[in-house]
């Protein structure tokens, strides 16, 4: 830098020398040509004070402010040379006026004011004196972008108290403005940003900068400019290793990077980030923290439990996830009572005991519980385990507000991508988020909401993924209906919609003997909202459509739970997206049972004649096939006679 800086430096030096000797020479307007070297050989020392600073000068507004400072003494050289014409004729004709003095004296002294400004903001820490740097002339048109310039520089040489606070300036800076963001990234903002996160010392200089990275990632365009800056390996250090609060704050940076721009999901999940963050939604919630220890056999499936040395477990520390007159979470049990064992419990809370460690694994057709020493266990468990205790020391809300970013980022993270569903699933995330989904805080609960949602819309698209996250018989799986169904039976939060969808998503999973997923689902239909209404019309559609191998018992099921004469109701007097949603689902209904004795009764028929009339809900030609199609077997077994839709 030091030697990019003296060769920026070289021509305007060499210029202000020029201009001082030939004002020297004049010949005429030696007064105003005397004001002009007086000025440019004050700037002449400034620029030297800037070469010998070299290294210490932030590039960036320095070679903005060298190239301007050099368009001005080249001018000022011009004015001065005309200034030495000889001889009679010569003076005559050359035409020098007065305006031009002034206006060359006032760019000097902007120059002179620009680069004076270049040297205190680039002042290192110990040398800054600390009193507002003002705005330099060059900042008239644009006066952001030295304030851009003026923290960026502070985190490049302030003092790390000074850098914190620059840090929260750059924060509110790309939070309130895009443009401001890419200014901040294009000036070299993301680098120093991201050396002050790594560095230990000040945690509210790291939050800051885990904060003004996540605004900065606010497209993506911006998101990759942060790849690029190496974002993803800084991420995953501190998730690994730093203190709490700045953990979350970027396990939020995370997702936002990740809403922004679903190209860096892969890459972060290269970095292992999917592992340290379900290590972080995992502690404290269910005693499993590394996926990589679940042994996959695909000629059996495999439960397991990870117990690591600092992991303390009572009944108290993990609610019960099946609602219902069910059985208590036999997870809990296998833990509980393998603990237990042979004083298990006293081995297992101390990580330096011995090499020996101990992996629960149920085997699931006898529920048989094995011993399985792993001597080579320690080397997997090292890294999530080895700052147990300092989780443990952090306050409840902290541990809150992790478990909540946590699963914040798991949710953008699982959308749309079906390798870092297997990732998450394969883990115990998905019994993780049944738990925080019933005893979670509001955020928390809404995160792991929509996390299930984006994992259940990939698995639905994933025949693989059904068959190996989403089996019938899975505890986990189990777990997190059982929540799901809690949820919409209330019907009374947020996290309603999302989990009418992850219901709908799972359609295709569900056996003919689940009898308490149709009837909630049913009652929704009567919701007062219409975006409730047709999101569990949507969600009942995928229980009836042909594509799933159960829609004729499905269909039975909407039937009996009362679900054609609400359908009708939406369909004459919903909104129109309601409307469409319930038309379709009626359709389908028709199509798999059409000698329905309730279809019969509520006219059905008569009502899809009249559906087949209103061009808005016909305008789609699939829907239109379809209510043909549902009306031609209709009519098979029933006639519409006098009956005429009112």
């Amino acid at each position: 830098m030091a030697d990019t800086v003296k060769l920026i430096l070289a021509k305007p030096i060499q210029l202000a020398d020029q201009v001082t000797k030939a004002a020297d020479e004049a010949s005429s307007f030696k007064q105003e040509c005397a004001e002009l070297k007086s000025k440019t050989e004050k700037l002449a020392a400034l620029l030297r004070q800037a070469a010998r600073a070299g290294s210490d000068l932030y590039e960036r507004p320095t070679r903005r402010i060298v190239d301007d400072t050099e368009q001005v003494l080249d001018k000022a050289l011009t004015l001065v040379l005309k200034c030495r014409a000889n001889g009679l004729m010569k003076r005559v004709f050359t035409i020098i006026p007065a305006a031009g003095f002034r206006k060359t004296s006032s760019q000097l002294e902007s120059s002179i004011g620009d680069v004076s400004w270049l040297l205190r903001v680039s002042a290192s820490a110990d040398n800054r004196d600390y009193e507002y740097l003002g705005l330099p002339p060059i900042a008239a048109n644009e006066p952001i972008l030295c304030v851009i310039w003026e923290q960026i520089a502070i985190l490049s040489a302030g003092s790390l108290d000074d850098r914190c606070d620059a840090a929260a300036s750059l924060v509110s800076l790309a939070r309130d403005n895009d443009r401001y963001g890419k200014l901040i990234i294009e000036e070299g903002g993301v680098g120093l940003l991201l050396k002050l996160l790594k560095e230990e010392g000040k945690a509210e200089g790291q939050e800051n900068a885990a904060r003004a990275i996540g605004h900065l990632g606010r497209d993506a365009e911006n998101v990759e400019h942060l790849l690029l800056a190496g974002v993803c390996s800084v991420f995953a250090q501190v998730l690994k290793e730093g203190p709490m609060k700045v953990q979350a704050k970027v396990a939020w940076a995370v997702s936002e990077l990740s809403r922004n721009n679903p190209k860096c999901q892969d890459l972060f999940a290269q970095h292992n980030i999917i592992r340290l963050l379900v290590s972080h939604l995992a502690f404290g919630t269910v005693q499993e923290h590394i996926k990589y220890a679940i042994a996959s056999n695909k000629a059996a499936s495999i439960h397991a439990v990870v117990v690591e040395g600092d992991d303390k477990l009572n009944k108290s520390q993990i609610p019960h996830p099946i609602i219902g007159n069910q059985t208590p979470n036999h997870m809990h049990n296998v833990v509980a009572a393998a603990m237990a064992m042979n004083g298990l419990s006293k081995q297992l809370q101390k990580p330096s005991s011995g090499t020996l460690q101990t992996k629960l694994v149920r085997n699931n057709s006898d529920g048989f519980l094995k011993q399985i020493h792993q001597p080579h266990y320690q080397q997997h468990v090292s890294h999530s385990g080895s700052n147990f205790k300092w989780r443990e020391q952090e306050d409840p809300a902290t541990k809150a507000h992790m478990k909540a970013m946590a699963a914040r980022a798991l949710w953008h993270l699982a959308k749309g991508n079906s390798a870092i569903c297997h990732s998450i699933t394969e883990s115990r995330a998905l019994l993780c988020f049944a738990l925080l989904l019933e005893k979670g805080d509001e955020d928390t609960q809404y995160n792991s909401a929509m996390a299930l949602m984006e994992i259940t819309a990939v698995a639905e698209q994933d025949a693989d993924l059904r068959r190996s996250a989403f089996k019938p018989n899975s505890p986990s799986c189990k777990a997190v209906v059982d929540q799901l169904l809690r949820v919409i039976q209330k019907a009374d939060s947020d996290l309603l919609i999302p989990c009418i969808k992850a219901i709908g998503n799972l359609a295709r999973t569900f056996r003919a003997t689940e009898t308490t997923i149709i009837a909630p689902l049913v009652k929704l239909l009567d919701d007062r909202e219409a975006k409730v209404s047709n999101e569990a019309s949507i969600a009942l559609s995928k229980f009836a459509c042909m594509q799933n191998y159960l829609h004729l018992d499905h269909s039975k099921a909407i039937i009996s739970a009362g679900g054609a004469k609400h359908l009708i109701q939406l369909m004459y007097r919903g909104e129109k997206m309601v409307q469409h949603s319930a038309l379709i689902l009626l359709c389908y209904i028709a199509l798999n049972v059409p000698d329905s004795e309730e279809l019969a009764q509520a006219e059905v028929l008569a009502k899809l004649e009249w559906a087949s009339k209103q061009f808005f809900l016909t305008q789609n030609k699939k829907v239109e096939a379809l209510l043909q199609e549902a009306k031609s077997r209709l009519e098979l077994y029933q006639s519409t006679g006098s009956r005429r839709f009112h």
